[in-house]
């Protein structure tokens, strides 16, 4: 039986990533426009590929130039009259830097009649940055948020205050060009001054906020960069026009279609998940403990985005933090299975997209001499689930509306 449920989390997850390709969304939102001017793109994101892949079918030759800026390995191929970089995620690097300066230039000597078609998608935080402190101090910024727990939001309200292109400031160098914006949201609600730092949105966010978030997790800061965290982003833009698409609600309902044709009964739990990544795998874990026995099959499904509070030195990713942290719970049940995903194809620093786990997972483990919560306190997940076959690999999917996490019972 478990190895059937795993062709089926397999299953769902193709089919759900499927339906959030940013093709059509990108075509959607280009069809009928008129652009009088000159028109250049800027892509920045980890579906930014795929996104400027659409406009160029969409468009074709009416684009005059375009920089394309992504994740390592999600260039799919040459696109006409396209600069395609990838760069360094979720720490910038000097590809970052590099990259989004050419996007700067390209988007230099333009009238108010030209127009910037700014194709924006998750990542883009890391990957589109010109940073206004040194490389080295952006990233150990960079670094400390990630390792404290901190959410996106917060992330991004301190990242806003470093950076010559976030917080509406992209937008501003346009300027007299105008700015129509497609955005892909990886963000619980929708933020736009928060998806990918809001890089042609005005900031809502505030030197205050930023300050207290700085405070609350004990950042070690340079005198400069909390001299940047005191002055304020761009309150007003009258040059853009966006347009956002794509979310983990559509992801969720697409995961939950595949599960009602598959004789699951869905129940979307929230799309608005946002803990701690063991936590999220506790709770979805005590779910199934409660309707074990039910009778009838289920699935139960959660988007959102978890955090990781690094506490080792392993490999791993919060989708498969959330799918292990479940095994000891669900161990010796027969017919359920949770697995957890992110939308992009890849979880944390590696090459999976997430991870699985069933009845037998934890007695596996045991078998090659771990223990759970040992693996999770190191953050090792990806090389446990690797022992057990539990590592979901997609590949760069040229989309990321977040994740979403999936727990199946039989009945």
């Amino acid at each position: 039986m478990e190895k059937q449920m795993r062709k089926e989390a397999d299953a769902i997850v193709a089919a759900s990533i499927k339906a959030v390709q940013p093709d059509e969304a990108v075509s959607r939102a280009l069809q009928g426009k008129k652009f009088p001017g000159r028109v250049v793109l800027v892509a920045a994101g980890k579906a930014a590929w795929q996104m400027a892949k659409a406009a160029h079918d969409c468009l074709g030759d009416r684009i005059d130039a375009g920089v394309v800026i992504t994740k390592y390995d999600h260039v799919m191929g040459l696109i006409a009259n396209f600069d395609c970089r990838e760069a360094g995620h979720p720490v910038p690097d000097e590809n970052s830097f590099t990259g989004t300066q050419a996007a700067l230039d390209l988007a230099q000597g333009l009238t108010e009649k030209d127009t910037v078609l700014f194709l924006l998608s998750g990542g883009g935080s890391a990957l589109f940055e010109k940073p206004l402190v040194a490389g080295e101090v952006l990233q150990d910024v960079t670094g400390q948020l990630l390792a404290c727990g901190a959410d996106i939001v917060e992330i991004n309200t301190i990242r806003k205050r470093l950076s010559a292109v976030k917080g509406g400031r992209f937008a501003q160098s346009c300027a007299p060009a105008q700015v129509f914006s497609i955005v892909l949201s990886d963000i619980l609600g929708d933020p736009l001054d928060m998806i990918a730092s809001g890089p042609a949105v005005p900031d809502t966010s505030t030197c205050a906020q930023a300050r207290a978030i700085a405070e609350k997790y004990k950042l070690n800061l340079t005198e400069e960069v909390k001299e940047l965290l005191g002055q304020e982003t761009p309150k007003e833009l009258h040059n853009v026009t966006t347009q956002i698409t794509g979310s983990v609600r559509e992801l969720c309902a697409a995961a939950a279609k595949v599960c009602r044709e598959m004789g699951y009964e869905p129940v979307v739990l929230t799309d608005q998940l946002c803990c701690q990544a063991k936590e999220a795998g506790s709770f979805l874990a005590s779910i199934l403990k409660t309707h074990y026995g039910a009778g009838k099959p289920m699935a139960f499904l959660a988007g959102g985005e978890t955090v990781v509070q690094l506490t080792g030195k392993g490999k791993g990713g919060r989708n498969q933090e959330l799918a292990l942290a479940t095994a000891p719970l669900i161990a010796g049940m027969q017919g359920v299975c949770v697995f957890s995903v992110g939308s992009d194809g890849t979880d944390g620093p590696t090459d999976a997209a997430g991870g699985y786990a069933d009845g037998e997972t934890e007695a596996e483990l045991r078998q090659n001499g771990l223990e759970v919560f040992g693996v999770l306190r190191d953050n090792d997940a990806y090389h446990a689930l690797q022992k057990t076959g539990g590592l979901i690999f997609t590949g760069p999917t040229g989309t990321n509306v977040n994740d979403v996490a999936v727990a199946l019972l039989k009945g």
